[in-house]
């Protein structure tokens, strides 16, 4: 058993969005099965996964994330549902996040703060979603049928204002627990370079 909570840094959705994808969840429900269903209060963009993490490296993190806060906030959209893993037993099914070049830099930013910190670099490939259920159940092997991904295609635009540093508690039923955010610039775009 480790000894240090785990954290990641991603990006809060608002409230609506969340009320919007919770009933999505719950209408999925009825035609894929999954083990795991996020509470809707824990729905959200990861940027990096941190894992494990001591007192020291917390600080240190909390104070380098602070330079975030001279970023640009922007919009992105979000919608439309896919899956990881092999198609006819998913690992994880999602709702999609529109990958732009914002986003991208966003989660660049916060991988170079993470590591200036010592955190290591994330190899893989960045992939924006938004986790809606985990750990395929069904029992007969099925993919998930291209009218039920046609009915949940609809996207939505979400302004992207903050970033949040979250420690996970494993066995609570909201898991995640907001522990320090971090507020993005509003306003005109300025071709300036920090």
């Amino acid at each position: 058993m480790s000894k240090n909570p785990h954290y990641f840094i991603a990006i809060r959705l608002p409230g609506s969005l969340k009320e919007n994808l919770s009933k999505w969840q719950h209408e999925l429900k009825k035609d894929v099965s999954f083990k795991q269903w996020p509470h809707f209060e824990d729905l959200h963009i990861t940027l990096k996964f941190l894992g494990e993490v001591d007192d020291t490296k917390l600080r240190q993190l909390k104070e380098e994330l602070k330079t975030i806060e001279d970023e640009q906030a922007f919009s992105i959209a979000v919608g439309g549902i896919g899956v990881f893993g092999n198609p006819k037993k998913p690992r994880v099914l999602w709702a999609g996040v529109d990958k732009t070049k914002s986003l991208a830099h966003l989660q660049e930013y916060v991988e170079a703060c993470t590591m200036k910190v010592g955190f290591n670099k994330e190899n893989r490939p960045y992939r924006p979603h938004i986790t809606l259920a985990k750990k395929w159940s069904g029992e007969t092997v099925t993919t998930i049928p291209e009218a039920l991904k046609e009915r949940f295609s609809n996207k939505k635009q979400i302004e992207v204002e903050e970033v949040v540093l979250y420690q996970i508690h494993p066995g609570s039923t909201v898991k995640y627990e907001m522990i320090a955010r971090y507020r993005l610039k509003r306003g005109e775009m300025n071709g300036s370079v920090n």
